[in-house]
């Protein structure tokens, strides 16, 4: 049954109705028959059984626009495994349904397009999306389970990593958990939300209940969920084995509480350092790294290669995510009257205006130290250049690798939460005049967990580290206002004196080192 047509013979863009020859024509049906097809598939491997879950596809139209190409979904309600091409939902790019299918006698159900439309379509409009997988698999709701409080899941250091886009063997993969709801279409506002805190993340899991992972083509998708659910499966597994999978050496889980009795020496209140943390989280600049380091080598090497980064790589899909974020950033500081900022033209204004005016922001971005997103991806990218080409070497003061290097062997968990991107904190600690430092941290927290000023940040740190109580965690940063962020979520703290610090207020009432050795 087609629900409308305007005698075109293909979409004419986002929200636009396509003619009865265009509906029934090759592309949309194979689109229909492929998602008929992944759905016994997955069906087979235990992923949309008793009608849960489903699929969705953009038509593979070469002569239309990615992003305005017809949408086809399963259905609700319906047995994954014996669903045929006419069971399928049509769909323009905006949502709106072109075709349903037909109804069957009884006992099947009326026709119903998927709850997880709504869902579809935010991955669609907001990623980019060519395809969008939900998957019930039975790792995908008991690896949520496995930290009931947890907000993301974590892991590193295992091969088939290497199939999530954007990611290495060595890389920490993040997983946003959002809390499951009793309908589906009310978490389209939470699943909006981890899509928008975390820009590189490919899936997101529901707690108790699955995943939804998407790609930029059913391959891509199809790829990445069957990755999603080997690393869950088998994180499971070493759960159930009592290995850790959170850390590149996978150890026993429980070596922390078992080693920390080791440590010493004693701090002013009494207690031992390691007895009083579980986990200890790092700020970078000030704290582990010279400011001057960041300040005099770092955005200098940045603000002088962003054009050239921004010619070489333009048509890449890193930088035109890169650029994508960076022109939601700079439409939000002009309604904000932001001093520097200046309007992006669009693509048709041609490459070498866009490159002037990303570049014109950049430049103040980084004068003005911002703190933001997209200023801190895109510097990663520059800076991995940099270090790829041996042009940049990682600074870090001498007392912290020895600081790492016992408490990594003393089983306590480190991590680094830092202003700079994920990506650039790895190149950072990965390239350091003393070698690579990654093997001694667990994760790195950037600022999409949010803004390190602010409370709520750290107590988003707290619920993903999984500690019973956040005063487990040690928090050491140069900042005051750091520290009294960390310090109104619960955390221990201690201040960073370093070389070329801020002065800190009189009487701020936390202890101080000047080197790691005194923890």
């Amino acid at each position: 049954m087609s629900c409308g047509g305007c005698g075109c013979e293909a979409p004419a863009g986002t929200g636009a109705t396509a003619s009865e020859a265009y509906l029934s024509g090759e592309p949309v049906r194979e689109a229909r028959e492929l998602v008929a097809e992944l759905c016994r598939h997955f069906y087979a491997q235990g992923w949309v059984t008793g009608t849960g879950g489903s699929i969705t596809v953009k038509v593979n139209d070469p002569a239309v626009p990615l992003a305005d190409r017809l949408i086809v979904m399963s259905p609700s309600g319906v047995q994954k495994e014996r669903m045929v091409a006419e069971d399928m939902y049509v769909m323009a790019a905006d949502g709106k349904v072109l075709s349903a299918p037909a109804a069957k006698p009884w006992p099947n159900k009326p026709p119903k397009c998927t709850d997880c439309a709504p869902l579809f379509m935010k991955a669609y409009l907001m990623r980019g999306a060519g395809a969008v997988i939900h998957s019930h698999g039975m790792e995908t709701c008991i690896a949520t389970m496995l930290n009931p409080g947890a907000k993301e899941f974590r892991m590193t250091h295992m091969e088939m990593i290497k199939g999530i886009k954007g990611h290495g063997y060595r890389d920490e993969l993040v997983i946003p958990i959002i809390e499951n709801t009793p309908y589906e279409y009310e978490l389209t506002d939470s699943l909006s939300e981890a899509i928008a805190a975390y820009p590189k993340a490919t899936a997101v899991l529901v707690r108790n209940h699955g995943i939804y992972v998407w790609g930029d083509s059913w391959i891509n998708a199809k790829t990445q969920a069957e990755c999603y659910h080997y690393l869950l499966d088998a994180c499971i597994k070493l759960y159930q084995l009592g290995i850790d999978w959170t850390t590149p050496e996978h150890g026993p889980l429980n070596s922390a509480k078992r080693l920390r009795s080791i440590l010493s020496p004693e701090i002013p209140n009494g207690r031992h350092a390691a007895e009083a943390s579980k986990c200890v989280v790092l700020d970078i600049e000030g704290t582990t790294t010279p400011i001057s380091f960041v300040t005099d080598v770092m955005f200098p090497y940045a603000c002088n290669n962003v054009r050239k980064h921004l010619i070489s790589t333009f048509d890449s899909e890193e930088t035109k995510e890169d650029i994508n974020l960076l022109r939601i950033q700079i439409e939000d500081d002009l309604r904000n009257g932001i001093a520097g900022a200046v309007p992006v033209p669009p693509d048709k204004a041609g490459k070498e205006e866009v490159i002037n005016s990303l570049v014109a922001n950049v430049e103040s971005m980084i004068k003005a130290d911002r703190k933001i997103t997209s200023l801190k991806q895109l510097q990663g990218h520059i800076w991995r250049t940099g270090f790829d080409k041996k042009e940049l070497y990682g600074v870090v003061f001498e007392d912290v690798p020895v600081a790492l290097k016992n408490w990594h062997a003393s089983g306590i968990k480190v991590y680094i939460y830092s202003s700079g991107s994920r990506e650039a904190q790895r190149l950072l600690f990965g390239n350091t005049t003393y070698g690579d430092l990654r093997k001694f941290l667990c994760g790195y927290f950037d600022t999409t967990t949010g803004n390190k000023r602010e409370t709520k940040s750290y107590f988003e740190i707290s619920q993903s580290l999984g500690v019973d109580s956040p005063s487990q965690i040690l928090f050491v940063t140069d900042v005051y206002q750091e520290a009294i962020a960390a310090k109104n979520a619960g955390f221990d703290v201690i201040i960073s004196i370093r070389p070329g610090n801020a002065p800190l207020p009189e009487n701020h009432g936390f202890r101080t080192i000047k080197s790691f050795s005194e923890i």
